[in-house]
């Protein structure tokens, strides 16, 4: 891993750190990088924290430094994004829960993995924006990962105004699970991780399963799904184990 992204095992979270403090941006090798580490957390942890170091969580995506140019050609330039969009793959596949914490701007790739993250935890100083039109860039990388997470017309807002909106709008939006006071909210965070990490195994990965498989199937299909892991998991040795 480069030095731009972190990644440490610290028991049984997976911590994932953006380290770019100057503006945390993400670069391809860098978005590479992040769906490695994603794709193997599983292995060896029960969850992924994703932080950044610096004054903003992470303003979006950053070429590459002495990369060629983009390719002038549509179907030879649509890999240069594979980087970007097989993060969002990452996130949604995962079978551990990924949990993030916020501050500063979340911009564009910023606000998609932040609202594509399990539980996201926001600094009441946070902000969001997508500003991709505003570049005359069609914002629609950002869109796949926001399309089932934000409503309609709140995300239609933010593509076409490019503003910035606070934590609280964020969480009535459903970009975020919970915002928190600046000061606490590594508190909060690590709180919950512990909270979380009480929990059987089992029963941490069933949830993520569930979540991530019922909404693509039918009403009669997720309740079938639902009996299917209900028995699977609650059978689960570690699951009457005392704690």
């Amino acid at each position: 891993m480069s030095k731009q992204l972190l990644v440490e095992q610290d028991g049984r979270i997976l911590r994932v750190t953006f380290n770019r403090p100057e503006d945390n941006g993400i670069s391809d090798a860098m978005a590479n990088e992040f769906v490695d580490a994603l794709g193997s957390a599983h292995h060896t942890s029960d969850l992924v924290l994703v932080k950044s170091i610096g004054p903003d969580y992470c303003t979006g995506r950053v070429r590459d430094p002495g990369s060629p140019p983009p390719a002038t050609e549509a179907y030879a330039r649509r890999p240069e994004y594979d980087g970007i969009f097989n993060s969002y793959k990452a996130i949604r596949n995962s079978l551990v829960p990924i949990v993030t914490a916020i501050e500063g701007r979340a911009m564009g790739f910023g606000a998609a993995i932040a609202a594509l993250c399990d539980i996201s935890f926001a600094s009441d100083t946070a902000t969001f924006n997508i500003p991709e039109i505003g570049h005359n860039v069609m914002p629609t990388m950002v869109m796949s990962a926001l399309y089932d997470r934000v409503n309609r017309n709140a995300l239609m807002w933010l593509a076409y105004s490019t503003e910035f909106i606070d934590a609280q709008r964020a969480l009535l939006y459903g970009m975020v699970s919970n915002v928190v006071p600046a000061a606490k909210l590594d508190e909060e965070t690590e709180a919950f991780c512990k909270v979380l990490l009480s929990r059987p195994r089992p029963a941490i990965l069933g949830l993520k399963e569930y979540l991530h498989v019922a909404p693509r199937m039918d009403e009669l299909g997720a309740i079938d799904y639902a009996r299917s892991i209900h028995s699977m998991v609650n059978t689960a040795a570690e699951m009457k184990r005392k704690h």
